[in-house]
Formats: C-alpha cells, structure tokens, sequence
C-alpha cells in the first residue's frame, strides 16, 4: 500500500489517480498522520504533495518527521522542499515563479529516470526552489531555471521531484511513477475495478449495517453507480430518489426512470416549480448552488423520513470536493461549491455516505462497467448537479431554460451525429447574459448569444479545449440559431482548465 500525505495541493488526489492506475492500492492522509499510523495501516511507500506552502515560513507545521525515516519517499514539489529543509538542505524563495512545461534534463543512469529521454517536458509550478542539497543527497535532474530540480539520498531510499509526475502535462510522469514504486519500491500491481467495487461494498455495508439508506440520485454515472451498489449492498433498506430539479436537460427525467425502474428501488420527485420558485432573480452562481443544495437537501430528508432511514448517500467525486473544501485538512483553495459538498446544510438531519469521495470519473466508470450499466450511462458527459441553472449566466427561469435546453439539445444531436461526443470529455451550451444585433428575415433581431465548451480531459482537473472541425461547429451554430427561437449568435470558448474551469460558474 501507498500513502499519499496531503500539503494542500490541488493535484494531491491526481498522485493517487495515477497509482491507482498502476494497479496499486492508496490512501491519502493529512500532513498530521504520525508515521506509526502509516506503519499499523501496511503502508511500504510514501508519496509527500505539492502544496502553497512555504516550508522556510512553515517552521509550525505538524509533520511527524519520522515518517521520512521509515519508507521509501518520493517528495513532489513542496514534499521535495521539505525533505531538503528536514535533511539540513537549503530552501529558498524565487525571484519568479516557474510555471508550466519546462524542459527537464534527468541525470544519466538513474533508476527513477530509466527509459526517460534525455530532454523530456514536465509540469512546474513553484516559486521556491532547493539551493543548497541536504547532506547526504544527490542532484539527479535540472531544468533551464532550476539546477536542482530532482534529487535523492545516496542510499536510493529517498527520491524527490521540483515537478508535478501526477498531471498529463509531464509526458513521462507514469513512467516515472512507475519506476519508482515498481523498481525501487518492489510493488506489485493488484488494484482493479473489481477491488474498487468490494472495497465500496465493504464500506458502505460497515457504515450502514441493517439500517435504511436513501441516495440520491442524478441519472449520470457517478450517482448511478452508487445506486446500484447500494441496492447489491444493502438491498430493499436502500431507496434510490431521483429528483426532477427543472434544470434537467431535454428527456431527462424520463429516460432515467425508464432505464432504472426495474433494477433499483426508484423513487421519482417531480419539484421543478419548487427549485424555480427558490431560483427566481438569483443572479450569484455561488447562491445558486447553494439553494439548489439546500432544496436537494430538503427533499432528501422529507424523503428519508418517509423511508425510515438516516443515511443519505451520494456520488461526490474528488473534484467536486477539491474545489469545494479542503478535504484532507490541508490549505487548498476553495474554487467554487458544490451542491452536494459545500452546499449542505451545517446541521444536516442525515449522516452521509460518499464512498466515491476519492475517487475520479473514470474510476467510477470502469465501476459502471464492472456494473454492466448502459453504455449512455457509463460514458455519458458529465454535467453538473444544479443541471442548466449554472450554464444560464444570470438569473433562471422557464424562457431561458426553454432557449438552453433546445441547444444544449442540438449540441448533444451534433456531436453524437459526428461521431465525436465519445472523443471528448464535455461537450455543452452556455447562455450567456448579454444580447447581439443580427439580421434573421431580413428584419434586425437583438437575440441572445450561446457559447460552446467542448473540452478534452482525462480527469475534469486539467482540460484543453479541443479544435472541434469547422463542419461540426457550422452545423451546431447553424441549427442552434435556425432552431431555437431567442437566439442569433453562437460563439465557441477557446479557454483551457486552467485558467478557466471547465463549466462557467
């Protein structure tokens, strides 16, 4: 097993992402987990974050130190700066911060660099950097602006990386991590979707016991998964409720009900005029979110009365949680709530069971599959909690709603139609708050404008947008402004993730 401690950075979960994808079992920690834990969990391997810290100024942070004399350590980032301060090194503040693809240069017959080339791109972001190695260390790797931009202890034990392996930006990072916990830690590769599955059932079935469960269910994969798991482990105690919010995209509801109605215990709950009447002249993306986690909430505990139980399980993602709370205990960045994580209520009536809460998507959709759900389900895009009302930017209500759901209709037509929407990550319409002069009959319209996000990710943590071709965005544009009434201007978001995120609030 491997430990991942958390430093606040927003890449820790994407570290685990990438083990898990070598087939190895880990678990993340707070910087505070003593090394005597580590020891009484099995763990042999520890990976230490990146982080915003600084560990000149953090001369306080409760770190057991110990932990660095127990395991095999790789140190990424800020983990790599305070193995160098533990060990008598030296760091210190940059002039300017390193950011980016930079062009890494391994150090000849390294173990942790074999089969690397000579010149290879990673992913820096630092300000500080190790001016003076600890004793007993060995440069292994520069870049450009960073002469120590990799080092390790003379004994091999101890490896440590300026650069971030986890993110698809360092195009040798898997090869890195694998020679790492492969060659120098002698792990062997034996976490799979199925040990995922029983690991989810285990844990669900040691929270819940012979209590009642309901969980709540959006029709994507995450929730749809976690519905079916919950009615393996806990069989007719558990009651899937899904919610009909007003925000749902074109057919939703009932393609959901008509897909899940034999195999689950479904409820289904018609509360679209309650949700519009909460939305109503509420402009804030922040407060939107907000009641639309508060009315889900509402509605959960009605029906979890009704039910008899006192758990509420939901399909939270790790990138739902990293943006919305710090979820280890470390300083990271809160970037927007989610419905589900940072919109509940501070006395909520139900404990919670989040069982994918450390996982990805794609983790969960090799569970769907595992699963054996419906293609549409597995591989569908996915598509935020509070639905359309985050891709109305501005207020909500029925006319726009009605101008959004017919083209973000014509966008899913398209993109299936062209044999590109299971290339791409997410694929959707925004409508935008501001109106353009345009001629439609031969008459002047002052319309409003659709903007078009098409992204490509592996994760949702990183995205670039893709470069749909030209034929497949005449037709989208040409449908959407022939097709939906109200609408005169399509436009297409040409932004990566970061600096944007990948939906518009």
């Amino acid at each position: 097993m491997v430990a991942i401690i958390d430093f606040g950075s927003q890449y820790t979960q994407l570290i685990a992402r990438r083990v898990r994808e070598l087939r190895i079992y880990c678990e993340i920690f707070p910087c505070t987990v003593t090394a005597a834990a580590l020891e009484a969990k099995g763990v042999k391997a520890v990976i230490l974050s990146g982080g915003p810290g600084h560990v000149h100024l953090d001369g306080g942070i409760d770190f057991d130190g110990e932990i660095l004399g127990r395991f095999h350590i790789l140190g990424v980032c800020y983990g790599m700066q305070l193995i160098a301060e533990y060990f008598g090194g030296r760091v210190s503040p940059g002039k300017r911060r390193e950011y980016g693809e930079t062009f890494f240069y391994p150090g000849k017959n390294e173990k942790i660099f074999g089969g690397v080339q000579k010149e290879t791109v990673v992913w820096m972001s630092h300000w500080d950097y190790v001016k003076k190695l600890p004793c007993g260390f060995e440069a292994t790797g520069r870049t450009e602006n960073t002469q120590i931009a990799a080092m390790r202890s003379k004994n091999g034990r101890i490896h440590a990386l300026q650069f971030h392996p986890e993110v698809v930006h360092t195009k040798e990072g898997t090869a890195i991590l694998k020679n790492f916990l492969y060659g120098i830690c002698g792990l062997k590769p034996q976490w799979n979707p199925e040990s995922m599955l029983q690991k989810t059932e285990r844990e669900i079935r040691g929270k819940v016991g012979s209590e009642k469960i309901i969980c709540g269910m959006s029709g994507g994969v995450d929730s749809a998964c976690l519905a079916v798991i919950l009615h393996r482990a806990c069989g007719r105690n558990s009651l899937s409720v899904f919610v009909n919010n007003g925000v749902l995209r074109k057919g939703e509801a009932e393609k959901i009900v008509k897909t899940f109605r034999s195999r689950i215990n479904l409820k289904y709950v018609d509360a679209g005029s309650l949700f519009l009447k909460r939305l109503k002249g509420v402009a804030d993306p922040e407060k939107k979110r907000k009641i639309i986690g508060g009315t889900f909430i509402n509605i959960f505990e009605k029906e979890a009365r009704k039910f008899g139980a006192r758990f509420l399980a939901q399909g939270t993602l790790y990138p739902d949680v990293i943006e919305s709370v710090s979820p280890f205990g470390g300083p990271s960045a809160v970037i927007k709530t989610h419905h589900n994580v940072g919109g509940l209520p501070e006395k909520l009536k139900l404990s919670l069971v989040e069982p994918f809460r450390f996982l990805f998507k794609d983790e969960v959709r090799q569970l769907g599959r595992e699963l054996k759900l419906p293609d549409f389900i597995v591989n569908r895009h996915p598509f935020p909690g509070p639905g359309l009302a985050v891709r109305i930017i501005g207020s909500v209500d029925k006319k726009r709603l009605d101008i959004l759901r017919e083209a973000d209709s014509i966008v899913m037509d398209e993109m299936k139609r062209s044999g590109l929407y299971g290339e791409v990550w997410q694929a959707f319409a925004v409508l935008l708050p501001v109106k353009s002069v345009g001629v439609m009959g031969d008459k002047r319209t002052y319309e409003n404008v659709i903007a078009l996000r098409i992204v490509k990710s592996s994760d949702g943590m990183t995205a670039d947008w893709v470069k749909i071709p030209y034929d497949t965005l005449g037709a989208i544009s040409n449908r959407i402004v022939n097709e939906v009434k109200g609408v005169n201007r399509v436009v297409y978001d040409v932004t990566s993730k970061p600096p944007a995120t990948i939906e518009w609030e």
